[in-house]
């Protein structure tokens, strides 16, 4: 039964001059100061959040995006300051680039912000998959194996540093503690993460893209909990999941412990909904096609987002095809409400339901509107049953 709502905001600034006619991505270059807003309107969505009785705000980790795409490089940094100016509202990495960092200072922030901001923290993992920020940080992308090898062995050190009151580790890509003297004679053996999270098991997320029984047995391995795009790969997904669960000798419903990441957007009919959303939908494949985020476009389609003109006539999906295929819900509270009742009917174990799928592009001033009519209109109907 749902009982969840979050949204997830990227990190991306106020713009104009959006869709296939628009701005080039690669043209656009922000201003320092409009960048910076980024942080303000984190804070807005968070107020508006908190009132209305949303669970959890998601924000994107990513770094030296000019264009104004995404412009949060430290998660738990921002969490801890907007748990201070809101009451309730939960917040939560989606997800922060481990490959980015090294695993134990990862581990440090995450456990100060934990204690900080007492329990309202969550955390989530991500492999990346910008190689201008990956690769500039210092570790690959490009080569999948090799960034997978390294994220594997990245978030065993991040829960052993949790769970354990001491350790080691001894491994392809660290060795911990460094083979150095402590106190002159004493050879170090273990270390210590201080401080350690005040929660115990830490929640964790990670987004399931490829679905491999890998990367799924990997998560349950470490009662990691799986965030999925709806869509068309939805059903598939989930039903992956559910055999990996089922597998460690878990019996559970299709849905559970999943978090469905939609596109939801407000407006007083279903055609000006997609009008409106039309050329931030356009906007969303020129920036993601090129990174490899559109799987499903052939080379000559992601290349035809480069052009205005040939963007049109490449076949690329639409709002529209996105809506027939269940990523995007665009219309009236009633249609918004009785579309998310079908995906509760065909997930009876899914809880939780982000309604905004990163939003890159959707105005901060559109994301704020839809955050208040949604959560005065749509979330009460799930929340409020007893």
């Amino acid at each position: 039964m749902i009982r969840s709502f979050d949204c997830f905001y990227g990190g991306h600034v106020e713009m104009d001059d959006l869709g296939f006619e628009g701005l080039p991505v690669d043209e656009r270059i922000e201003s320092d100061a409009h960048n910076a807003t980024v942080l303000e309107e984190a804070r807005s969505f968070a107020h508006i959040m908190d009132e209305t009785g949303y669970d959890t705000l998601w924000l994107a980790e990513h770094h030296f995006q000019r264009e104004g795409y995404g412009g949060i490089p430290n998660i738990p940094m921002l969490a801890v300051y907007l748990s201070q100016v809101t009451e309730r509202l939960k917040y939560g990495c989606m997800f922060n680039t481990v490959p980015a960092w090294h695993p134990l200072r990862l581990a440090e922030d995450y456990a100060m912000a934990d204690v900080l901001t007492e329990g309202r923290f969550r955390f989530g993992v991500g492999r990346g998959y910008i190689a201008r920020e990956v690769e500039t940080l210092g570790s690959p992308l490009d080569n999948d194996e090799a960034n997978r090898e390294l994220f594997e062995e990245q978030v065993d050190i991040i829960f052993k540093a949790w769970n354990e009151s001491s350790f080691s580790h001894h491994g392809k890509h660290y060795d911990l503690p460094a083979p150095c003297p402590h106190r002159l004679q004493k050879k170090l053996e273990e270390i210590t993460l201080v401080p350690k999270p005040a929660h115990l098991p830490v929640e964790c997320w990670q987004p399931i893209f490829s679905a491999s029984p890998r990367g799924i047995d990997f998560m349950i391995k470490h009662g990691m909990k799986g965030v999925v795009p709806g869509g068309g790969r939805t059903t598939e997904i989930a039903q992956k999941w559910q055999e990996g669960l089922a597998r460690a000798g878990r019996d559970t419903e299709l849905g559970e412990d999943l978090a469905l990441v939609l596109q939801i957007h407000l407006a007083d009919s279903e055609e000006q909904a997609v009008a409106e959303a039309t050329p931030w939908s356009q906007e969303q494949l020129k920036v993601l096609a090129p990174l490899g985020r559109m799987p499903t476009l052939t080379q000559e389609q992601i290349l035809s987002t480069y052009n205005g003109k040939a963007a049109f006539d490449a076949g690329l999906p639409t709002v529209e095809d996105r809506v027939r295929d269940g990523g995007w819900i665009c219309g009236p509270p009633d249609h918004v409400f009785e579309k998310i009742c079908d995906i509760q009917e065909s997930f009876p174990g899914l809880s939780r339901i982000t309604i905004a799928a990163g939003a890159l592009a959707i105005p901060p001033s559109a994301i704020r509107r839809d955050l208040e009519w949604f959560g005065r209109e749509v979330l009460p109907r799930f929340t409020q049953v007893k």
